[in-house]
């Protein structure tokens, strides 16, 4: 791990000996992107990277050159109007109306480990020797504004992390408009833009389309990251697959509105930003006021999709969650609402409890309606006071009740919103984010509470700590269950109202920093009406967050699919719930949901009184086969072995660190009649060790990933008397442990 400065050719070298980031400072004082990729021998002059042509209709920077014009350079953060017509990475409007700045070298510095972003979540390291940071300054000498570009590379990982702190230095009050985190120049186009797009109960279905000219982009605008698109790309070679090929993956650690954008121009040089989304971001920059971007992290890979996933779950999976929950393996938990919804008593609660109990189930979570005057989604949002008619003896009793029963008791939440039918929104009318004489739209009866106003994150930061206080509560579900609409705040100035998404978000990640500092052993589930809001910047405060409300086992396969692209198995909260399934209407084996479910963090979203006594006994040889290998399945190394959206067949496996333990997922939606055999090549195994297959067959590792694992099933020709009959929705887990 090593950042070079060669003076003579003003050239920065970033390598770790698995990743190169080459850049230099350009004829004009900016600076230029010369190279990101496999890691390269360092030499003091790559100026031959930097290409420069005359060409006709292209605006230079010197009188009398025709060949240096920022149109045809690569460069690392760019700004538009000088040469440059593309899209830039920052933006800065001035009292005179103009948008046009001037970003030159200044000076630099390089230290050791990483320093961290005030009031926004980052990667963090444990000791100054994991990392590297370079620190360099670009001035505008017009304006007085300072731009320090942070990259960080680490020893172990092939990935930069990069941040932009802006710091208005002159006397003039701006406007900052566009600040990406990250812009990259790629030297050519021959991509497959790969991103994670859907909507609610389908979220993160994997899109492939080949780079054109033109821009290619993900966003949110709703207020939060969302279901419909995920912070996170990734630009492959064609021909790239699991175990081959060159992939870069961009990951912003953001939960708000964001852009992540490629920009092919006509001479098929792409351009890569990804940061907040400058639709509707306007950020006032009085003299001596600063700004800091989100931190945005890039990973490089020469050996597939497969390798860059699993650089990603280690790194998110250790250095950006934290606290006692990052190592520890997650609790099988029961949670009530689709056992439910909102008609329980504490009897009830407790009875559904003591079943959980009896199948081996570690924690009981009680979810919507157990406050104020819910007994609807219409009423009781932001009255955080357990409903006395049902539960008398309020949270305190209910959690005392639970642990004396032997198991953990967890709670729902949802303090970003409010009903109007509610004693917090009759008190206090203003705290909700609404334009002045405009309508406000409401999205499940409830409206978003002012997150960009610290005395509303007071308030309910003093409600839910005066309930943790006070019962024994060991697991928080935090749910957000609707986009921002109306967003103005009447706390700030006119000049100011392009703040308030970024403000907002700037609450929620206080109030989640207050919470985990105070109540250190409680475990955190973000959640926003599912997966709406599962970016890296909840993974910094709650290491799981719940998928997808979809929890159907089918629909789940593309669901924890895509996500596993990006996120670790670690922090993917998936149950095992009723059927019919409560959002699709589908009826699959309960075993398969089990299947499914147990690559993540496991759990019921049911009434376990409401199975047979054959259900129940599956159920607790489920729950004690993921206590005997959650270490593997959520810990382990993920290897995507066949995809839900190639054909009827989904296949994944996790192997853990030392490589004698392997857990393989086989899924089949649909049956076939006389199909062909059936065999998959498994990864990630030690080729010289012997494999014992479901406490039977053994194989070698190289012959199970060369060769391929037997997965043939009775649908291969005729069924035979005593063989397993197959079916649609079927599937099987198998286990790998090697011989001594």
């Amino acid at each position: 791990m090593n950042i070079f400065y060669h003076e003579n050719t003003k050239t920065f070298h970033l390598t770790n000996g698995q990743i190169s980031y080459l850049m230099k400072v350009l004829p004009n004082g900016c600076l230029g992107q010369l190279y990101f990729g496999r890691a390269l021998h360092d030499r003091e002059n790559f100026d031959h990277l930097l290409e420069t042509k005359h060409r006709p209709m292209t605006s230079y920077v010197f009188e009398g050159n025709k060949l240096f014009s920022l149109e045809h350079c690569k460069q690392e953060y760019p700004v538009y109007g000088s040469t440059d017509f593309r899209h830039p990475a920052i933006e800065l409007l001035q009292p005179n109306g103009s948008r046009l700045t001037d970003f030159t070298y200044d000076s630099h510095t390089i230290s050791f480990g990483k320093p961290a972003l005030k009031g926004l979540p980052a990667i963090y390291c444990e000791s100054d020797e994991e990392a590297q940071t370079l620190t360099i300054c670009l001035r505008d000498r017009l304006l007085e504004v300072c731009l320090y570009l942070h990259y960080t590379i680490f020893a172990d990982y092939p990935a930069l992390a990069r941040s932009v702190y802006i710091e208005n230095r002159g006397s003039q009050d701006l406007h900052l408009t566009t600040a990406m985190s990250l812009s990259l120049d790629l030297p050519d186009s021959q991509y497959e833009f790969v991103h994670f797009s859907g909507a609610w109960s389908r979220e993160r279905y994997t899109k492939i389309r080949t780079l054109e000219q033109g821009i290619q982009s993900v966003e949110s605008t709703r207020g939060h990251s969302s279901h419909n698109h995920n912070p996170f790309i990734m630009l492959r070679r064609q021909g790239t697959d699991e175990q081959a090929g060159e992939a870069l993956g961009f990951s912003l650690i953001y939960s708000g509105n964001f852009l992540a954008q490629v920009e092919v121009d006509t001479w098929d040089t792409s351009r890569v930003l990804l940061g907040i989304n400058p639709f509707g971001f306007d950020w006032k920059l009085s003299p001596g006021e600063s700004f800091q971007t989100p931190e945005a992290v890039m990973v490089y890979s020469c050996q597939g999709m497969g390798s860059l996933s699993r650089a990603f779950h280690k790194l998110y999976r250790t250095r950006l969650a934290r606290g006692m929950w990052r190592d520890q393996p997650r609790p099988i938990l029961l949670n009530n609402w689709e056992a439910t919804y909102f008609d329980f008593t504490e009897d009830k609660l407790v009875s559904i409890a003591q079943a959980a109990k009896q199948d081996g189930v570690e924690l009981f979570v009680l979810d919507d309606g157990w406050f104020g005057a819910r007994s609807n989604d219409k009423a009781g949002l932001g009255d955080w006071v357990a409903n006395p008619k049902r539960l008398p003896g309020g949270i305190t009793r209910l959690a005392q009740r639970i642990e004396e029963l032997g198991i953990k008791f967890g709670l729902w939440f949802e303090p970003e919103m409010v009903n109007k039918d509610s004693d917090l929104y009759r008190s206090h009318p203003d705290w909700i984010l609404k334009t002045p004489n405009r309508s406000s739209s409401h999205g499940r009866n409830q409206y978003v509470l002012d997150f960009s106003r610290p005395e509303v994150v007071d308030a309910v930061y003093a409600m839910m700590s005066k309930i943790l206080s006070e019962a024994k509560v060991s697991y928080i579900k935090w749910d957000m269950n609707r986009s921002i609409t109306e967003c103005y705040s009447t706390a700030l100035s006119p000049d100011r109202q392009g703040e308030v998404f970024h403000r907002y978000i700037l609450g929620v990640y206080d109030l989640y920093s207050r919470l985990n500092a105070k109540f250190p052993h409680v475990l955190f589930e973000s959640c926003a009406s599912g997966g709406g809001r599962f970016d890296p910047g909840m993974l910094c405060y709650a290491p799981q967050a719940w998928v997808s409300d979809d929890s159907d086992a089918v629909e789940r396969l593309k669901i924890q699919y895509g996500t596993s692209f990006c996120y670790p198995i670690s922090s993917m909260g998936a149950h095992v719930s009723a059927v019919p399934n409560h959002q699709i209407n589908r009826t699959t084996p309960l075993s398969t949901r089990a299947n499914v479910a147990c690559f993540g963090a496991f759990g019921y979203e049911l009434d376990l009184n409401q199975l047979t006594l054959e259900e129940r006994e599956q159920v607790r040889e489920q729950i004690k086969f993921v206590k005997q290998y959650r270490l593997v399945l959520q810990y382990g190394d993920f290897y995507r072995l066949k995809s839900p959206f190639e054909g009827t067949v989904t296949a994944w496996m996790s192997v853990s660190p030392d490589k004698r333990t392997a857990l393989v997922g086989w899924y089949k939606t649909l049956n076939q009649v006389n199909g062909p055999y059936q065999r998959i090549k498994l990864q990630g195994l030690n080729p010289k060790l012997s494999y014992c297959i479901d406490g039977n067959i053994s194989c070698f590792g190289d012959e199970l990933m060369y060769s391929g694992l037997i997965t043939t099933d009775s649908s291969a020709g005729e069924q035979q008397p005593g063989e397993k009959a197959a079916c649609d929705f079927d599937s099987h887990i198998f286990v790998l442990q090697a011989l001594s």
